[in-house]
């Protein structure tokens, strides 16, 4: 699955920059899981005014969408690292939208420094910067749709940045509920890099990294546990904002963010996936068109109207997640 191996690339390039500036002089700068019996849409259309190489998933961005009593909120859709909105969203945005929300979602973070193969993906600046971008899609979609706040579904990276602009620019006015999946609220230890760019800030090869990683993929060293990010986002008591109901949903298989328990959020309701269906073995990117997944995310937005989460057998070789 192209996605998986573009996540878990740009972390390992995190490794190989790290590993070079360490041996670099300072002067130099499980079985497969029975397929869920959920149908996957098929690929979108663009929508009039859609950008043709980066398009809206199915069921998101209809600027004439407006919320009713019922779903109240506009549901914004914030993607992963190396992910865009029409990739990451295939599958929840059609199902939200199928339920009566306003379903909208954009691709943040595009850096023009990458080839231009690359170009469509997301989540590559800084997330500082991302979380500004991301605030003037929330003030563009309260401004079309009437609505008073927003919820937010995100999904890694965009399970992290949203909170930035809730905590740091202003948006705890402008969101209500709050659902990360695979989230990494104490960074990960992926392949060891973690510890790799401690010891070469120790040694004063911060600027080497800098100047090699940070022009393509800003963002990615702000993952690493003990960042500069990290602290400040759990500053002034955690990351969590009084006033926005958080829920985060987070699997043992995860391969991108280990421990998998970085996911977890004090003041938040944390599902772990496998507890309440072992057989769901969806790992970091398969959550995102997993069935079990889906029920909590519904759940989470509609409390009043919560189900019992079936479970259903599924991981990272079912049809849906290879999509």
């Amino acid at each position: 699955m192209g996605r998986r191996w573009a996540t878990t690339g740009a972390m390992a390039l995190v490794t190989a920059v790290a590993s070079l500036a360490l041996t670099t002089p300072a002067a130099a700068a499980e079985p497969p899981a029975v397929p869920a019996p959920v149908p996957a849409p098929a690929a979108p259309a663009p929508l009039p005014g859609d950008d043709p190489f980066n398009p809206s998933p199915p069921g998101a961005n209809d600027w004439n969408c407006r919320p009713g009593a019922e779903h109240p909120n506009p549901v914004v859709l914030a993607h992963g690292l190396t992910a865009n909105r029409g990739d990451n969203w295939g599958y929840i945005a059609p199902a939200l939208e199928q339920r009566g929300y306003c379903v909208f979602a954009l691709t943040y973070g595009q850096n023009p420094a990458v080839p231009a193969a690359f170009r469509g993906i997301g989540g590559l600046t800084a997330m500082e910067d991302s979380a500004r971008e991301f605030g003037g899609f929330v003030d563009r979609v309260l401004a079309a749709t009437g609505a008073k706040k927003v919820d937010i579904v995100g999904h890694s990276e965009g399970s992290l940045m949203p909170n930035y602009y809730i905590k740091f620019l202003g948006g705890a006015k402008h969101v209500d509920r709050y659902v990360g999946m695979t989230p990494l609220w104490d960074g990960t230890r992926l392949y060891g890099v973690d510890q790799l760019n401690r010891t070469a800030r120790g040694l004063g090869l911060d600027p080497a990294l800098a100047a090699t990683l940070d022009p393509y993929c800003t963002s990615c060293r702000q993952f690493l546990r003990g960042s500069d990010f990290l602290k400040k986002m759990s500053s002034g008591g955690g990351p969590a904002v009084p006033g926005v109901t958080y829920t985060m949903i987070i699997t043992r298989f995860d391969e991108v963010v280990i421990p998998y328990t970085s996911g977890l959020l004090d003041g938040a309701r944390n599902i772990v996936l496998q507890r309440g269906c072992p057989t769901d073995v969806a790992e970091h990117i398969a959550v995102s068109y997993d069935p079990v997944t889906l029920q909590h995310i519904q759940n989470a937005l509609d409390p009043a109207h919560a189900a019992p989460v079936r479970c259903v057998p599924f991981g990272p070789l079912s049809p849906l997640a290879r999509r």
